[in-house]
C-alpha cells in the first residue's frame, strides 16, 4: 500500500478516485486545502502527494516534501506551471500528470461558451424564469461563414477546430510545430501569428503556460486583432493580459469574451464565494460587462475526464511503488 496525500479536493474527487481500478491499493489522504510550503506539513508519512492546478509547488514546498520523505509527485491535470520543475529534479522527485484525459471536454465546453455568449443564452435564460419574453438585446450572429483562429494545435486545439469545421467556418490556425497532414484533412489552413489576430472573427487559445505564452494576448497582440472580435480562453489565465483586455472591452475593439480560466485564479475559482466581498478587483470589473462570460474551470468537468484523470493518476502511482514503468507520456 503506498499511502497518498490528495490535496485541493472536491467530493468529485474523492469518489472518482475511489471508483479507479485498482484504487484499494492505495491509501488515500484526501486534504480540501491546496498544498503550498505552508501545508506541506500535511504530507507527513506520505510517499506520494497528488495535486491540481492550483497547489503551489515552488521550490520552499519541495524542499519540505523532500525532508518528508516524498518521492512522488502526481498531478491531476495537463499543465504543470504550477511545479519548478528545476526543484523538483534537484530534490530527486519523480513528477508525472494526466497529459489527455479528455481532450473533447475542453474542446466541447469551448464551443458550449461561444454559442452561449455569442446567442445570449444565459441571459435569456435569467429573462425567462423572471417570465420575460422579449427579445430585445438577444441579437447574435451566425457562425457560418466566419473565421476562428486556433492558438495551439495539441489534441484539444485540433478537436477544437474540427468542431468549428462543422459548423461551415472557415479555420485558421498557428502553433510552432504544425500537424501538416492533419491540417490538410481537415481544411484547415496555418497561417503567421500577426495573420491570425488580423483576419480572424473568433480567436480560441489552446496553448500551454510558458514563459513565451505569458501574456500572449496583450495590449499589442489586442490591438492588431480585427476590430468586433471574440475571444475564448479555456487553457491558462495567464496567457491573456486581464488589464489590456479590460481596456479592449471597454473601448469597444473586443465584442466578447469567454474565459474558462483567469490570471489570479487562487483563492476564488473552486470555492464558494457567494456570501463574501470580491477582493479581486479585475476579475470583478470583468463580471460587470454583458459580454463577459465566465465559468470557473469547469471545461474538464465530464464524467469520462475524470474517471481517465483517476485512471491514470492511480496506475502511476502504483507502478511507481512497485517499480514498473509508469504511463507512456505522463512523466515530465
Amino acid at each position: 500500500m503506498i499511502e497518498t496525500a490528495v490535496f485541493d479536493t472536491k467530493p468529485y474527487d474523492r469518489e472518482y478516485f475511489k471508483q479507479a481500478p485498482s484504487a484499494e491499493h492505495v491509501t488515500w489522504r484526501f486534504h480540501e486545502f491546496r498544498l503550498c510550503s505552508d501545508t506541506a506539513a500535511a504530507a507527513k508519512g506520505a510517499q506520494a502527494v497528488c495535486i491540481f492546478v492550483n497547489d503551489q509547488i515552488d521550490r520552499a514546498c519541495l524542499e519540505i516534501l523532500a525532508k518528508l520523505g516524498v518521492k512522488l509527485i502526481a498531478l491531476r491535470c495537463a499543465g504543470f506551471n504550477n511545479v519548478d520543475m528545476v526543484a523538483a529534479r534537484e530534490h530527486g522527485l519523480v513528477v508525472v500528470r494526466v497529459p489527455a484525459y479528455s481532450p473533447h471536454a475542453v474542446a466541447e465546453h469551448t464551443v458550449a461558451l461561444l454559442l452561449t455568449l455569442n446567442r445570449k443564452i444565459h441571459r435569456a435564460f435569467n429573462r425567462v424564469r423572471e417570465l420575460n419574453f422579449s427579445l430585445s438585446g438577444l441579437v447574435g450572429f451566425d457562425l457560418h461563414g466566419k473565421t476562428i483562429g486556433i492558438i495551439g494545435t495539441g489534441k484539444i486545439g485540433r478537436i477544437t477546430a474540427q468542431i468549428f469545421r462543422g459548423f461551415g467556418t472557415e479555420v485558421l490556425a498557428h502553433d510552432p510545430f504544425p500537424e501538416t497532414d492533419w491540417a490538410a484533412s481537415q481544411g484547415v489552413r496555418y497561417v503567421d501569428l500577426d495573420t491570425l489576430l488580423a483576419a480572424c472573427d473568433i480567436i480560441s487559445l489552446h496553448v500551454p503556460l510558458l514563459p513565451e505564452t505569458y501574456h500572449l494576448l496583450n495590449e499589442q497582440t489586442l490591438a492588431r486583432m480585427k476590430p468586433g472580435v471574440f475571444i475564448i480562453n479555456t487553457s491558462r489565465g495567464k496567457l491573456i493580459d486581464t488589464h489590456a483586455l479590460i481596456s479592449a472591452l471597454k473601448n469597444g475593439h473586443v465584442s466578447g469574451v469567454a474565459l474558462d480560466v483567469y490570471e489570479e485564479e487562487q483563492g476564488v475559482f473552486f470555492e464558494d464565494l457567494s456570501g463574501q466581498v470580491l477582493q479581486d478587483d479585475e476579475l470583478s470589473r470583468l463580471l460587470t460587462f454583458p459580454n463577459v462570460l465566465i465559468t470557473a474551470h469547469q471545461a474538464f468537468l465530464t464524467r469520462e475526464a475524470l474517471g481517465e484523470i483517476a485512471r491514470v493518476t492511480t496506475a502511476n502511482i502504483l507502478n511507481f511503488e512497485t517499480g514498473e514503468p509508469l504511463i507512456a507520456g505522463t512523466t515530465l
